[in-house]
């Protein structure tokens, strides 16, 4: 069977100094090999191209057969490293607190150890005596069980007319 860190070792050497960055590699037991990757700027298709020849290059298959996927990580895989999360400041993410309950937030930085988000503020008026909650909240990635960006499809111009 091919080794996980033998790919991550091929990979990581690959790219190098480039804005492109590993972000997970599953290696099953048959040999299906699927390697993400990210970009500070998006991955560009030949990229994964360039990746997967690349890794191929490495391996014999007459020696060891195996099946091999390069791809990006896309909008549905959830965020799992500081450089994901630096990325895309500015953007609405969706994450799972450790009490398991869901909530939205603009995510306005990140670095390698916390990130921050701001809360929407909640248009109900609470009890006077209730002080208001501090919408804006540091966290350390290990207090959040996930954290996806939220895809919006609405027009600049729509989110200005709210």
């Amino acid at each position: 069977m091919i080794q996980k860190s033998k790919i991550i070792e091929i990979v990581d050497q690959h790219l190098g100094e480039s804005p492109l960055f590993l972000v997970d590699v599953k290696v099953s037991g048959t040999n299906h090999i699927s390697v993400f990757i990210d970009g500070d700027d998006g991955v560009p298709i030949s990229s994964c191209i360039e990746l997967s020849r690349h890794i191929e290059s490495c391996f014999d298959r007459e020696e060891e057969d195996f099946e091999l996927e390069v791809s990006s990580v896309g909008v549905s895989r959830p965020l799992s490293m500081p450089r994901q999360f630096k990325k895309n400041v500015g953007r609405e993410i969706a994450f799972v607190n450790q009490d398991g309950k869901k909530e939205i937030a603009t995510l306005i930085a990140a670095d390698d150890e916390t990130f921050t988000i701001e809360k929407p503020v909640p248009k109900k008026k609470k009890k006077k005596d209730t002080p208001p909650e501090d919408p804006v909240v540091k966290l350390p990635y290990d207090a959040v069980k996930e954290v996806k960006v939220q895809v919006s499809f609405k027009s600049k111009k729509e989110d200005q007319n709210k």
